[in-house]
């Protein structure tokens, strides 16, 4: 899955943006057929961009929302961030759960609290549902965050500086 995210720009701009993602993605389908785009806290532009799914956090639309704007075959993500928010994010209609922050990240600027690896297997007790683990995720400690329950990760910074490299190793570490 690939994560569009854009914090700061107006719906025109996220719009044009997910819509050339989507058309360069388009271009890779035949080598990657289960690429899967998610538009986060947009469940509106997710259906305009023809996304495959959305992601929403907290205090975006609730998952129901959610659920209802973009229909029962796209996927939808919720970002928990203790016990008590996963246990809810259980009971709706998401796809998935993410959990987080595992670790320290730098790509918040008002992050919730850490909730480590032991975290990772307390949640993991609390769902059956595909978790994913955000938060400070890179190459180095990846495998300790699926070892502890995750289904899988979400990363940003340890992508940044050289991506075709990095999610090659991402993939050589996972697979």
């Amino acid at each position: 899955m690939i994560q569009y995210r854009n914090k700061s720009g107006n719906a025109k701009e996220i719009l044009a943006q997910a819509r050339e993602l989507r058309t360069q993605v388009s271009r890779t389908r035949a080598s990657a057929p289960h690429l899967r785009l998610i538009m986060n806290d947009r469940a509106d532009l997710c259906l305009a961009a023809d996304f495959d799914g959305a992601h929403v956090g907290q205090d975006d639309l609730s998952t129901e929302s959610a659920r209802k704007i973009i229909g029962p075959e796209r996927w939808l993500g919720v970002s928990t961030h203790n016990d008590e928010q996963l246990a809810d994010a259980d009971k709706t209609s998401a796809d998935y759960i993410a959990i987080g922050p595992v670790f320290s990240t730098p790509s918040k600027a008002n992050p919730d609290p850490i909730v480590g690896l032991a975290g990772v297997r307390r949640v993991r007790q609390l769902t059956r549902k595909p978790l994913v683990a955000i938060g400070g995720v890179t190459r180095e400690n990846c495998g300790s965050v699926i070892e502890a329950g995750a289904d899988s990760v979400a990363v940003i910074s340890d992508l940044v500086e050289h991506p075709a490299k990095s999610a090659e190793e991402f993939l050589r570490i996972l697979g």
